[in-house]
């Protein structure tokens, strides 16, 4: 026998979805097969590895773990919606140029992290970006080029925002 379906009704990377889902589906499921947004990844499924961190109502959440129900009505954000257009976020510059990233698999997810972890301090410090990001497993890296990442990208973001409060010098 199976389930009625649900409507759910959320907003992603700013774009509004209606979907009609299968109570028991997964909020990455939703993301991924429902949506066509691929960036969010599939690790462990079972809220173990943090790959498929994205943030709801600004909170980072393991998807794999969430009920796309549970999003109803709720703001996601992906990877996807970091970049804007061609230009990317300075979480991403940062994570390409200190080589935060090499196979990519747990990008997806420390970028998300990270995000929410610099909107609620942005100045961290090296070991708060490491307490931070312990939920989020990196086979590759060992952690130190994503800390230096974070770090770097709170600089860049730290810089942007003092360029656009100094007014210009006439």
């Amino acid at each position: 026998m199976s389930q009625p379906s649900v409507r759910v009704s959320l907003t992603v990377n700013g774009v509004g979805y209606e979907r009609d889902v299968d109570p028991r589906t997964a909020l990455v499921d939703l993301l991924r097969d429902g949506l066509g947004l691929t960036g969010t990844h599939i690790g462990c499924e079972q809220g173990v590895c943090g790959a498929c961190t994205v943030l709801v109502d600004g909170t980072s959440v393991l998807s794999c773990l969430m009920l796309a129900v549970q999003a109803d009505g709720c703001e996601v954000a992906t990877v996807e919606g970091l970049a804007s257009g061609p230009e990317l976020h300075p979480l991403q510059e940062a994570f390409w140029e200190k080589q935060g990233l090499q196979c990519g698999f747990c990008t997806p997810g420390m970028l998300m992290r990270a995000k929410e972890i610099l909107a609620s301090d942005p100045a961290p410090t090296a070991e708060s970006v490491r307490e931070a990001i312990a939920g989020n497993l990196c086979r590759c890296t060992g952690y130190q080029f994503i800390v230096e990442s974070v770090l770097d990208a709170a600089d860049r973001m730290a810089g942007s925002a003092s360029e656009s409060t100094t007014a210009p010098k006439s």
